[in-house]
């Protein structure tokens, strides 16, 4: 095997493939990364197990003969990370062990195991694939993976539900998550689709797909398996295993009645809560939030460091309300907010709490208040 490309292009694809892999590998082969020459194209896969990175490079590529081999992909990326961009790189495979790199004046040989060591995958997905806008699909992956869960206990809960709701506008791809503190949901309307089957993605997927799409912004083809999923985003693919669980009736936990409206601006509401909360040396006590009809005050008060307190402008229709909140859950929720605005629907003290944003009507919020 020997090609040469050019360093910048070859990067973009390596900082995805060295992501996918774990750091702490019982099974060396699993550290590195496949590249395969074929038909005027360079192939890179890397996977740990459950995720699989595929992409195909035909740009910038000179092929003077094909072949394989996998190498570590860590030591890969840091070393074109650290080489002058816009570089010619030479791969050269001296051996079965043996890979030569060549850049101007550096010169690397970096060790290499046996392709035939490499996982092989069988691509099962015999369901006609769903066209989505890339965009659409960043901003749903965004607004609902902020309340992903933690928690081994409950796997069902560590990644989002995806799956398809109608109304009288038509049919939604729908993204929801909850960590049983707050719950995010977002939409994002599509052709309707006949069955479609609804799966849990793995949290390390979400953030995986939410950088390709980051870095791409091309449309995407998903395609759904009975155990895995894959999405095809120009010349690269994800294919990963979903979570195997039931995701609860989450429609239960979303407040139907709440007739307490309050409404106020976004970006004081940010700004102000990270004020207060800097007397919180561990940021994890609660901020107490006292609604009154033209205001509010936000209160916070640290055990070991102090506290402190802010009154902001807002529109409050009912009678003066105290209600706290875990701060980084309310911080979350307020940063995904596309309008100017925020509007909270509030029943009580200790009630959920609907949040929505009239900028994304296709999208809300939940958050639970806490007891200090």
């Amino acid at each position: 095997m020997q090609f040469q490309i050019k360093r910048d292009t070859l990067l973009k694809s390596l900082s995805i493939a060295h992501n996918i892999i774990e750091r702490k590998n019982t099974i060396p082969i699993l550290a590195n990364v496949l590249l395969q020459t074929k038909n005027n194209k360079l192939s890179i896969i890397a996977t740990d197990l459950d995720i699989i990175f595929h992409d195909e490079i035909s740009n910038d590529l000179k092929i003077d003969q094909e072949g394989s081999t996998t190498t570590s992909a860590t030591v890969l990326y840091d070393l074109l990370r650290k080489l002058p961009s816009n570089l010619d790189i030479v791969f050269d495979l001296q051996n079965e062990n043996k890979l030569k790199i060549s850049a101007k004046n550096s010169k690397f040989n970096l060790l290499c195991l046996p392709v035939d060591n490499f996982p092989n995958f069988a691509d099962d997905f015999k369901a006609i694939p769903i066209n989505l806008e890339g965009k659409k699909l960043l901003s749903l992956l965004n607004k609902t993976k902020i309340s992903m869960s933690n928690d081994d206990t409950r796997h069902y809960l560590n990644g989002i539900f995806v799956h398809t709701t109608t109304s009288n506008k038509g049919s939604y791809l729908t993204g929801v998550a909850t960590d049983t503190h707050r719950l995010s949901s977002s939409s994002m309307s599509i052709e309707n689709v006949e069955n479609f089957k609804s799966f849990i993605l793995p949290k390390k997927t979400v953030f995986q797909l939410c950088n390709l799409l980051q870095e791409t912004g091309e449309n995407v083809s998903l395609s759904v398996g009975d155990t895995k999923i894959q999405f095809k985003i120009g010349s690269s693919r994800i294919v990963s295993k979903v979570i195997d669980g039931k995701f609860p009736d989450y429609t239960k936990v979303v407040p139907k009645g709440n007739k307490k409206l309050l409404n106020l601006k976004v970006k004081d509401f940010i700004q102000s809560i990270e004020r207060v909360i800097t007397v919180s040396i561990d940021r994890k006590e609660g901020v107490k939030v006292t609604l009154e009809k033209d205001n509010i005050q936000l209160f916070v008060n640290s055990s070991s460091s102090g506290e402190g307190r802010e009154t902001l402008a807002a529109n409050y229709n009912d009678e003066n309300l105290t209600i706290s909140f875990n701060s980084r859950y309310l911080l979350d929720i307020a940063s995904a907010i596309e309008d100017e605005k925020i509007i909270m629907n509030l029943n009580d003290s200790v009630s959920p709490v609907l949040i929505q944003d009239n900028s994304d009507k296709n999208s809300y919020y939940v958050i639970m208040p806490m007891k200090i």
